[in-house]
């Protein structure tokens, strides 16, 4: 999955861009849970085991993105 299509997805979710990080990385939060993540803004594919990660910090299920 690809920055742009998982930042829609999130959105969707209820997540908000916080703001930017360090590098080509931006900082994500989910209002319902308080959790807090770093996305990679990249032109690539997110590793799956980035993708994983984001998605435990937030709250999230693979099965919540579908």
């Amino acid at each position: 999955m690809r920055y742009k299509e998982l930042t829609k997805k999130l959105k969707r979710l209820g997540c908000e861009y916080v703001r930017q990080g360090s590098g080509s990385h931006e900082i994500w939060k989910n209002e319902r849970t308080q959790g807090v993540t770093v996305i990679p803004r990249h032109n690539k594919e997110i590793a799956t085991g980035t993708l994983h990660k984001i998605l435990k910090d937030l709250g999230f299920s693979r099965k919540d993105l579908q």
